[in-house]
């Protein structure tokens, strides 16, 4: 898998150098790259926001850029019939979720496009959603304000990453985990010591019965409910 993501922060994603992201990037399980936006410019200040059209509060991230960069990256794809799905975050997009999450860790290539301010002009959606080769995805991670798109993009890739085949060392903990495939939340886990301010560890996980271990375990999952 290909990730880049666009930005006028790029420094941003420093953060995915390390842990197992770092890891992964190091095994080639992915490659990713962060492209400056600003390069993508004519003028001297590097440009990249302008005044909305029809008044209002704030600033409006120019086209002509975000099209010279995406265009840039559709061009070193590595296939002419390759799908490359473009991630435009926006709070208007759709809800990011791990089923999302795993229909994207079978992509090819992915592009994200970190908005700031105001947003993108509304066109770069309008011309990539009809160019072919690109699946268009507009996408949110919540009802939430961010002054950005980088944080939002770093949580995706996150997600969609550890699904990726030999990032996680134990694959069967994907199969445990929260969010699984009917949505449950993953059981409380418990360590050492057995007994934490007066605290203790509940009796059946140290029982060594492991069919009633696992039913305990099915029942808290169950007492803590499916995420909608």
């Amino acid at each position: 898998m290909k990730i880049t993501a666009i930005s006028i922060f790029p420094e941003y994603f420093d953060v995915l150098a390390l842990s197992l992201i770092g890891k992964a990037q190091a095994n080639k399980r992915f490659s990713f790259k962060a492209v400056n936006l600003r390069d993508f410019t004519d003028d001297i200040h590097h440009s990249v926001d302008d005044s909305p059209y029809g008044g209002g509060a704030g600033m409006v991230m120019t086209a002509e850029p975000w099209g010279r960069a995406i265009d840039s990256e559709i061009k070193s794809r590595s296939s002419e019939s390759s799908i490359i799905d473009l991630v435009i975050l926006t709070p208007a997009g759709q809800r990011f979720d791990q089923q999302l999450a795993r229909q994207m860790s079978e992509a090819e290539e992915i592009i994200f496009a970190c908005g700031r301010y105001e947003g993108i002009d509304a066109r770069v959606s309008d011309y990539y959603s009809q160019r072919p080769g690109i699946r268009l995805r507009e996408i949110s991670i919540g009802d939430y304000v961010l002054n950005g798109g980088e944080v939002a993009a770093i949580v995706m890739i996150e997600a969609i990453v550890r699904l990726l085949p030999g990032v996680l060392g134990n694959p069967e903990s994907l199969n445990e985990e929260s969010h699984n495939e009917i949505g449950e939340l993953e059981y409380p886990v418990f360590t050492k010591p057995m007994v934490w301010r007066e605290i203790p560890v509940p009796e059946v996980l140290l029982s060594g019965n492991h069919a009633e271990i696992a039913r305990w375990r099915k029942d808290a999952q169950k007492r803590r409910g499916i995420r909608e």
